[in-house]
């Protein structure tokens, strides 16, 4: 669902406050936040020169692990303690620093990746900071889920959210698809790569999916979104009710059709 902060909002990557709460409960994160495709995986790792993957914004080390996994060395940024935390216990190197301002301290790398974690990156001062660590060849790959979900219990999230938190700095649109509001996004990255120089032009691969979400497993992912971090538990609990009836409604479960899309491109290769 499109989430936009309303009145004249700053730039994501400086609303701190929001970017480093999802480590309220990082447990909780790891558990419910969906994995990303394998083909999605697959394909940035081949589209790289070698294995040597920084993950920025890694989280609780998702997608890292699923890097992993294919074959890949990865090191975490993580600005979050908590988050790192749980990371360096799943078996993942991490640095805690905004990428901004992490010290590559001389290590260069084969992609630079980022799932659901650019956004909270200057886009152009974290494209030239990717530029500056990355392999001639080496790839920027910036990836985020877009779903859409039943209209309705996007209905009746908006109504309980909009009575429950009438002041909230956010504010969910529902007059244009959710790909349409992630395409601000989407062309704020690669404008950023474009201005930062020294990578190839931007492209969007996108992977389409599905999964079958039941009641407690939607409303067990609800809490790590940032609309709710920040919540008073009373407030978040009537947000999980209305939505919960919803679901109830529909006979408890529901499908929900995902496109991961990615914004990359690769650095240019240098003079022979």
């Amino acid at each position: 669902m499109p989430i936009i902060s309303t009145g004249p909002p700053p730039e994501p990557h400086r609303a701190r406050e929001v970017a480093e709460s999802f480590g309220s409960d990082a447990e909780r994160y790891d558990r419910a936040r969906p994995r990303y495709p394998d083909a999605l995986v697959e394909r940035i790792a081949a589209a790289c020169p070698g294995p040597d993957v920084l993950d920025v914004g890694c989280g609780t080390g998702i997608e890292a692990r699923q890097f992993q996994a294919a074959g890949c060395t990865v090191l975490g940024v993580e600005p979050d303690a908590r988050m790192a935390g749980f990371a360096r216990r799943g078996g993942l190197e991490v640095e805690e620093a905004t990428f901004e301002s992490w010290d590559p301290a001389g290590r260069d790398f084969d992609a630079v990746i980022a799932g659901t974690a650019w956004h909270w990156v200057d886009p152009v001062a974290g494209a030239a900071k990717a530029a500056r660590v990355l392999r001639p060849g080496g790839r920027l790959a910036a990836f985020w889920h877009v779903f859409e979900l039943p209209p309705t219990v996007m209905a009746a999230f908006v109504a309980v959210y909009r009575r429950v938190v009438p002041d909230s700095p956010f504010s969910v649109r529902t007059d244009k698809s959710a790909m349409e509001g992630y395409q601000v996004m989407f062309a704020k990255a690669a404008d950023g790569i474009a201005a930062a120089g020294g990578f190839g032009e931007p492209e969007q691969w996108r992977f389409d999916w599905e999964h079958v979400y039941t009641r407690d497993e939607w409303l067990d992912q609800m809490p790590t979104q940032g609309t709710l971090t920040g919540l008073p538990e009373a407030d978040r609990a009537q947000v999980l009710e209305g939505v919960g009836e919803a679901i109830d409604a529909l006979g408890g479960s529901f499908t929900m059709p995902y496109a991961t899309v990615v914004v990359t491109a690769s650095k240019a290769a240098g003079p022979a």
